[in-house]
C-alpha cells in the first residue's frame, strides 16, 4: 500500500513541477497558458466480473389469505396486524351460538334416528321366526327388513349432520395455518364475515425464506443462456452464482439467494421473462411487498477496464479522452457492457494498447494537447479494488 501510494505522491510532485515553468511568451507580450499536465493509463485486457441489477417484489414463501368457512358476526380477534403467529395459534372468532344449537338439532335428529332403527330391528327380528314357521308371508319380512334398512341410513345422515355442525363450530375458530406474520386486518368486532366477502379477514406471511420475483428482458435472457454452462435452462441455473438482494435504502442484504427457477414463456406485452430467487430470512428482516434489486454477478474472462473517473456523459453517451499525436486527445465514444464499483467494462470504442486520459477530462476539448503523465491501471486497481 505504501508503495503505490508513494507512487502517486511522486507523480503529483512530477505534475506540479511541470506546471511550476515558466509560461513561453507569444509574440505580443502575453504569456500563453501551458498543456494542462494530465495522468493517462493505458487500456488492456484483463479479467472482470459485472454485474447486472433487476427489480424485485418480495413475497414470503406462503402468502395465505384468511378467510371464513362460515358465516356469522365477528366475536373476538385475538392478535394485531403485524403480529407474529405461530401455526395453530387462534386469530378470530366467528359466534358460534347458531352453530350450537344447529349440533343439538342435529344431536336431536340422531337419536330420533337411532330409536326408528332399535325399533325397525325388534319388528324385523320379531318375525323372522314366524316366516321360518310359515306362519307369515316373506313378504312381510322382506318389507320390515326394507323398514331397518331405511332407519339405518337415516342414523348415518343424522350422524353426517352432527359431525357437519361440530365441523361448522370448529371453523367458527379461525386458526393460523402456517407460522408467518399477520396482514392488514379488514374486519373489526361485530363486522359480518362470509362465504361471499369480497376481502379476506387478513393475510399471513410465512417469511422464514423469502422469494424475489424479478423479470429478466429477452435480450437478457438470450445473453444468459450464453453466459453460463449448462445444455438446459436448469442446468444453467443451477449454475448461477449465488445472488444479492439491494434495498430499498441501497444497503445490501447480509444473506445470499439462489435463482431457483423461470417462467415457461414470455409476459405478453412486456417481452420479459419472470425469475424467482429464494433468500433465508431468519431474523425476519424481509416482509412480503418488500422492494429491492437483485444483482447477478458475471464473470468476464477478459476485458477492456477503465475508471469511471475517466469518463464523462453527453447526451446518455458515455465518452474517453483517447491521447493521440502530439500528445493531443480526440473524445471517443464507448459503449458500456458492465461495471462493477468504479469501474467500466468497455464494449467497444477503444481498443487494447490505446492511452486514455485518468483523470481532469472535464476540463478538456477535442484537439487539446496535454502534458501526459504515465499511471499504471494496475496499481489502481490494487490500491482501490473493484
Amino acid at each position: 500500500m505504501r508503495k503505490y501510494l508513494y507512487t502517486g505522491m511522486l507523480v503529483l510532485l512530477v505534475i506540479a513541477a511541470l506546471q511550476s515553468c515558466n509560461n513561453p511568451a507569444t509574440n505580443n507580450g502575453y504569456y500563453a497558458p501551458p498543456p494542462p499536465v494530465l495522468p493517462v493509463i493505458n487500456i488492456s485486457d484483463r479479467p472482470f466480473t459485472t454485474y447486472r441489477e433487476y427489480t424485485a417484489s418480495l413475497e414470503g414463501s406462503n402468502d395465505i389469505e384468511i378467510r371464513p368457512q362460515v358465516s356469522g358476526y365477528i366475536e373476538k380477534i385475538f392478535v394485531d396486524e403485524g403480529a407474529f403467529v405461530k401455526k395453530g395459534q387462534a386469530i378470530f372468532k366467528i359466534n358460534d351460538q347458531p352453530y350450537l344449537e344447529a349440533l343439538n338439532n342435529a344431536s336431536a335428529s340422531l337419536a330420533v334416528a337411532k330409536a326408528n332403527q332399535a325399533s325397525a330391528k325388534i319388528n324385523m327380528n320379531k318375525l323372522e321366526p314366524l316366516v321360518q314357521n310359515q306362519v307369515i308371508s316373506p313378504i312381510q319380512l322382506n318389507t320390515a327388513k326394507a323398514a331397518y334398512d331405511a332407519a339405518t341410513a337415516y342414523v348415518a345422515q343424522a350422524e353426517a349432520m352432527v359431525g357437519n355442525a361440530k365441523i361448522n363450530i370448529g371453523y367458527s375458530l379461525i386458526k393460523a395455518p402456517v407460522d408467518g406474520y399477520i396482514g392488514r386486518i379488514h374486519i373489526k368486532i361485530g363486522s359480518l364475515a362470509g362465504l361471499t366477502s369480497q376481502d379476506p379477514l387478513t393475510n399471513i406471511s410465512e417469511v422464514k425464506d423469502v422469494r424475489a420475483y424479478f423479470s429478466v428482458s429477452e435480450t437478457a435472457f438470450l445473453r444468459f443462456k450464453d453466459e453460463y454452462p449448462g445444455k438446459t435452462i436448469e442446468e444453467k441455473i443451477k449454475n448461477l452464482p449465488p445472488v444479492e438482494l439491494i434495498l430499498s435504502d441501497n444497503t445490501v442484504y447480509h444473506e445470499k439467494g439462489k435463482v431457483e427457477m423461470v417462467s415457461g414463456q414470455f409476459a405478453p406485452g412486456t417481452g420479459a421473462i419472470p425469475f424467482r430467487a429464494s433468500f433465508p430470512n431468519p431474523n425476519g428482516i424481509l416482509r412480503s411487498g418488500n422492494t429491492g434489486r437483485i444483482r447477478i454477478s458475471v464473470q468476464q474472462p477478459d476485458g477492456l477496464v477503465i475508471p469511471q473517473e475517466s469518463t464523462f456523459e453527453l447526451q446518455d453517451k458515455v465518452f474517453v479522452f483517447v491521447l493521440g499525436d502530439s500528445n493531443k486527445v480526440a473524445s471517443t465514444s464507448v459503449n458500456i457492457l458492465g461495471r462493477s464499483g468504479n469501474y467500466y467494462l468497455v464494449q467497444n470504442g477503444i481498443k487494447a494498447g490505446d492511452k486514455i486520459v485518468y483523470s481532469g477530462v472535464d476540463k478538456l476539448n477535442d484537439g487539446a494537447k496535454i502534458v501526459p503523465v504515465q499511471m499504471s491501471l494496475d496499481s489502481l486497481l490494487k490500491v482501490r479494488p473493484m
